[in-house]
């Protein structure tokens, strides 16, 4: 025998593991073996009730199909007709075996993977689930517990009748009933004179089964379907069999509570009535509630007013989106809630059969719908309203963008086209170009408008304008290229004065030193500092040292102001009469290429002309590749096209 302790379950030395095939092999056998003697002794309770003889074997006693005829007339109440009540061919025992299964599903029962062979063989496994469908079936079906039934209805009834007994914990239909306090304190909450519950001995659990067996069958005519072993000798009491015997108690014990379903039922019924009292109240508290908050609603949008700006308007519709997101679903619940908590009074009297609930006057589901479409009438207004608002408020910035804009870029037009179209003596031009310069300052200072109003269009999420074509990034990049055309221009005329005015050098050499003066004047000032004159230097082939050069920078600072272009001239003609000849040229850039006929890149790197310079000379010069792939610029080529005006 397992060794079993009440508080745990526990394995003796040697014996089988609770996971092991043969352990669960055990197991099952046990459980057959209870439930084949479970299931025999209640069926004896029904063959001996009507004067059968009861039987020994589940397995011999209903082979041949006589014994389970006689059940099922017992259990159905009724007979079955003529059968083989002394088969000996196994012909006979199938046509009584196939007459009671066949009584069987007729009454409604459904019978899974059995058939006559298998009863005539005496497959045990079949046939005591054969025996627990009917049991289930004609003993625990009609079972019903606060709506459970079957099953769940027992073992609710079961908890709720031990629930006063603390040592009793009902959860199953195994182990729950191991020590037999279950069964002591069904008996003592139906018979307390038939037990003393408070003086068991809480540990006897053999004793306190046994106990309750005797008190069952001796007091209460429930038979003893198990044995005190079957409940407290095994680790998994058969569920199935214990099942079986408290089914007893629950019959046994139901006449006993016809009293107490008596006062039940008045309790229910006044539980009833006082939760349809209390619906009704909260019912008609909550729909006066409702149409109140929906009145002050449309109380209050009739009220308002607009005041003009984009800002008021959106306030307006936040609070408008504000209302749909919080306050409206709100009453779209509580709507849904009152009508559905309606529903539930009405449907409560009916179950019942009671009078119809009627709402006071004003209070009723329709009057609610009328109020709710009055609602989203006010709703839809308040919405085109506010919609309307900001659509107009959005139109006028249009128009005031577009109006600025557009009068903005036609002068800026304007003064282009009268920049483009200057012509004349250059004295002239240079004071046309003046008289322009003297408009940008008020026109710049008007774009500040157009952004401002540009601003309040995006403020107001205005994104299309079919008003204008303009921006203010685009009215702000031609103010731009208009302003740097026209320092341009001055910075051209200018030069052109002075190159109008230098007698002394070729037109090619003029052209030379402009486009050099222009690739150096990296900001466009029309002016070079210390850096960029060097290197402009430098790329004509005119290299001083560091001293001499702030020399001569400072001194045009103190002649010119700054090197401009007149002074950039005149530093080249100054030079060029002393030292800037073909010839001289020649000799720096052999000097530089080490007597080749071209000169590398690395050779002008080498010399430390300056990078500037040597980007100059290398787009001025002309280049052919070497095998390397290398250019080689060719200067003497160069010299020449600079000076052929000279030569020639």
């Amino acid at each position: 025998m397992d060794t079993y302790n009440s508080n745990r379950a526990s394995w003796a030395p040697g014996l089988f593991s609770p996971l092991s095939p043969t352990f669960i092999e055990s197991l099952e056998a046990r459980s057959r073996d209870v439930q084949e003697r479970t299931f025999c002794k209640w069926l004896n309770t029904k063959l001996e009730a009507n004067g059968y003889p009861p039987m020994t074997s589940l397995v011999k006693d209903l082979s041949d199909g006589v014994r389970l005829i006689q059940l099922m007339e017992i259990m159905g109440d009724t007979s079955l007709g003529r059968y083989n009540k002394n088969p000996r061919m196994r012909v006979q025992k199938a046509e009584n075996v196939n007459k009671a299964l066949e009584f069987i599903t007729s009454r409604g029962v459904k019978l899974t993977n059995i058939g006559p062979e298998d009863i005539i063989d005496g497959n045990l496994k079949l046939i005591l689930g054969m025996i627990w469908t009917l049991i289930l079936r004609f003993t625990i079906a009609d079972i019903s517990e606060e709506g459970l039934s079957a099953k769940e209805g027992l073992l609710l009834w079961c908890q709720r009748k031990t629930e006063p007994y603390k040592d009793v914990d009902v959860q199953d239909f195994s182990l729950s009933w191991s020590d037999g306090l279950a069964l002591c304190a069904l008996i003592h909450c139906h018979r307390p004179d038939l037990i003393d519950y408070d003086k068991l001995d809480k540990t006897d659990r053999h004793g306190n089964t046994r106990l309750a067996f005797q008190i069952a069958q001796d007091h209460l005519g429930i038979p003893q379907l198990l044995e005190v072993a079957d409940l407290c000798d095994t680790q998994h009491p058969d569920e199935r069999s214990v099942m079986t015997y408290v089914a007893g108690y629950f019959h046994a014990f139901s006449s006993m509570e016809q009293t107490e379903t008596v006062s039940r039922r008045v309790e229910k019924f006044a539980e009833l009535m006082q939760s349809v009292w209390t619906s009704r109240n909260d019912y008609e508290r909550r729909v006066r509630e409702l149409l109140r908050s929906m009145s002050e609603m449309r109380a209050n949008w009739a009220a308002k007013s607009f005041v003009g700006t984009y800002a008021d308007a959106r306030q307006h519709a936040a609070s408008f989106q504000q209302y749909k997101q919080t306050t409206k679903r709100s009453w779209v619940t509580e709507k849904q809630d009152v009508a559905t908590l309606f529903g539930n009074v009405q449907t409560k009297l009916k179950t019942y059969g009671l009078r119809e609930y009627v709402p006071p006057p004003g209070l009723s589901l329709s009057d609610v719908d009328s109020a709710w479409n009055t609602l989203l009438k006010a709703e839809a207004d308040r919405s085109k309203a506010i919609n309307a608002e900001i659509r107009q408020i959005k139109d006028n910035l249009r128009h005031k963008f577009a109006d600025l804009a557009n009068d903005f870029e036609r002068r800026l037009r304007l003064i282009s086209t009268e920049l483009v179209s200057i012509e004349g003596p250059l004295e002239e031009q240079m004071e046309q170009v003046r008289e322009l310069q003297t408009r940008m300052p008020a026109l710049s200072d008007s774009l500040h408008a157009v952004a401002a109003a540009e601003d309040e269009c995006r403020d107001a999420n205005v994104d299309e304008n079919d008003y204008t074509v303009f921006t203010v990034e685009d009215l702000r990049f031609e103010l731009e290229l208009l302003s740097q055309s026209i320092t341009k221009k001055i910075a051209f005329i200018d030069n052109q004065i002075v190159s109008r005015n230098m007698t002394n050098l070729t037109p090619a050499q003029l052209e030379q030193f402009e486009s050099t003066f222009r690739y150096f004047d990296k900001d466009e000032s029309n002016t070079l500092n210390q850096s960029e004159m060097a290197a402009a230097l430098a790329s004509l082939g005119i290299v001083y040292s560091d001293e001499d050069m702030d020399l001569i920078y400072d001194q045009l600072l103190q002649d010119y102001g700054a090197v401009t272009f007149e002074a950039f001239i005149n530093l080249l003609v100054d030079i060029m009469e002393d030292q800037t000849s073909p010839a001289q040229l020649r000799e720096a850039f052999r000097g530089i290429a080490a007597d080749k006929p071209y000169v590398t890149e690395l050779d002008l790197r080498v010399a430390h002309l300056p990078a500037s310079a040597i980007d100059f000379l290398r787009q001025a010069m002309p280049s052919s590749a070497n095998d390397a792939g290398e250019p080689e610029y060719d200067y003497e080529r160069w010299i020449d096209e600079v000076f052929e005006q000279d030569e020639r």
